[in-house]
């Protein structure tokens, strides 16, 4: 059975599950948003897109960002947080998750150091949050942009996958190239057997 995302759980509790780059400056500013020409690791956009979680890994990593982005987290509430995320029904990810294993990963994720921001990926293009443009409108603009760049990079791949998925349609390997401008060949050679597998789970939930 699927789930929405409850959203409203994090809204209504104020958890900080986006963050807009607080140190890098953009390459070009534009009436939509930002352009980062050699890309910015410090966005953080959680639950953006329609895909869930898939993996222990990723769910993890999810924790470990509402960790770090909301430090003022009692340990209590951030449990009930993460067993809230963790938990299938609620709609974030797509597996079930034991208690008992997500309370271990809560465990390591609050022994991590939150002066060191966690790992994640490079983003090039960042919309403003309510620009009115549709997925189709905003993949022609990361097209027109990246595709121009000559520069396509993996996570440039994995954002143009999300938002496909977030069209209801099945990624495929000339639908990146089309989409970002470049050759087949190109997508193959910039795509990893981590970024594979992401696209085959991707379809899966289609």
């Amino acid at each position: 059975m699927s789930h929405d995302r409850n959203i409203k759980y994090l809204n209504k509790h104020r958890v900080i599950y986006r963050r807009l780059p607080i140190n890098d400056k953009p390459s070009h500013v534009y009436e939509w948003g930002e352009y980062y020409e050699n890309g910015t690791y410090e966005c953080y956009d959680l639950f953006r897109s329609k895909a869930k979680i898939t993996t222990y890994k990723s769910l993890k990593w999810h924790l470990l960002v509402l960790w770090y982005l909301n430090p003022e987290l009692s340990q209590d509430r951030f449990e009930n947080l993460s067993l809230f995320i963790a938990n299938k029904s609620n709609g974030f990810v797509t597996f079930s998750a034991s208690d008992e294993l997500v309370k271990k990963m809560i465990y390591e994720v609050s022994m991590c150091d939150l002066e060191e921001p966690p790992s994640n990926k490079a983003r090039k293009i960042i919309f403003n949050e309510f620009t009115g443009l549709t997925t189709e409108q905003k993949l022609k603009i990361v097209g027109q942009i990246v595709g121009r760049s000559k520069k396509i990079q993996e996570d440039d791949i994995y954002q143009c996958m999300l938002d496909i998925h977030d069209l209801g349609q099945k990624i495929t390997i000339s639908k990146l190239s089309s989409l970002l401008n470049c050759s087949s060949r190109t997508i193959h050679r910039n795509m990893g057997n981590q970024l594979k597998k992401e696209k085959e789970l991707l379809n899966q939930e289609l």
